[in-house]
């Protein structure tokens, strides 16, 4: 299922604000991200389930509304290309991946199995509509920056979208990116920092705090937005303001408050959900309060 897509022109006319039709059709895919992140660990036994539902909002509004893609042609020059440095949450990408037609749906049945190509981080060798393999925490950013810059030489014009992790925002890779970008005035990056508080090892501010982060973006030269990342028309309207902006000469850091867990109560107050399993009860009890989210 693909939402209709709009123009720029259309999103001008629309003061760039989505449509309520839009906002449930976006809502229903990241309620669709959320369940089939379940029923793919239900097959792993095991993975990261609150990584996911803390972006299935943005994972949303940029594969079904904003991102500029050729589900049937992936490879397509021309295309947006999408990072994730947070790269286990790429149990709630490849369902969409599929949903697209991007690849079989067939292959989800099969998810971490072997002899599949769908294993818990994203391998673009593998796994088709994947413009980066991801795991290693860090390294997405740079890889997005050198995206930006080969436009200079290939002539393509496309928008680079990276989603970070906030616990990896204590990587140094990442900041040296972030000088570079702005140095280079790489103007089609555009970084989404999923901030829901939480990384492996607990609260991210405990761990190594990184406020105030929008302001040390802005020190780094970038134009910053703050945003609440569940808010799936206030998502949606900033991202297409962002892609349409043809004025801007910097790149662009997107701050989304984001919970942990979102949807699932039991995960909201409890960090050590970053990667588990949900023995049967526990997997009903997700599975009824996702599907009583409202759309």
């Amino acid at each position: 299922m693909s939402a209709p897509r709009k123009t720029l022109e259309q999103w001008k006319a629309s003061n760039f604000v989505p449509s309520a039709e839009t906002v449930i059709k976006l809502k229903d895919r990241a309620k669709f991200v959320r369940l089939e992140t379940i029923r793919l660990i239900e097959i792993a036994k095991t993975g990261h389930y609150t990584s996911v539902f803390s972006a299935a909002e943005l994972f949303s509004a940029l594969y079904y509304d904003v991102m500029t893609i050729r589900p049937d042609e992936p490879k397509w020059p021309g295309r947006d290309r999408f990072l994730m440095g947070k790269g286990h949450a790429a149990v709630g990408q490849f369902p969409i991946l599929a949903d697209l037609g991007v690849f079989p749906k067939e292959w989800l049945d099969e998810y971490t199995r072997l002899g599949s190509p769908l294993g818990d981080h994203p391998d673009m060798r593998k796994v088709p509509g994947i413009d980066f393999s991801s795991g290693s925490i860090g390294h997405a950013l740079s890889g997005g920056l050198g995206m930006c810059l080969a436009q200079r030489f290939t002539g393509e014009v496309y928008d680079v979208f990276v989603m970070l992790g906030d616990g990896e925002m204590q990587e140094g890779q990442v900041w040296e990116a972030a000088m570079s970008a702005a140095h280079h005035k790489a103007k089609h990056l555009i970084a989404i920092v999923d901030r829901n508080g939480f990384q492996l090892d607990g609260s991210v501010d405990d761990v190594i705090g990184i406020e105030p982060l929008d302001e040390k973006w802005r020190a780094f030269g970038w134009e910053v937005h703050v945003i609440d990342g569940h808010n799936i028309a206030e998502v949606t309207e900033t991202l297409r303001r962002v892609k349409a902006d043809e004025t801007r000469d910097k790149p662009v850091c997107i701050i989304a408050k984001t919970v942990k867990g979102k949807g699932v109560s039991y995960m909201e107050t409890e960090p050590g959900w970053h990667l588990g399993y949900l023995d049967p009860e526990d997997a009903k009890r997700a599975i009824a309060e996702i599907e009583a989210m409202e759309i």
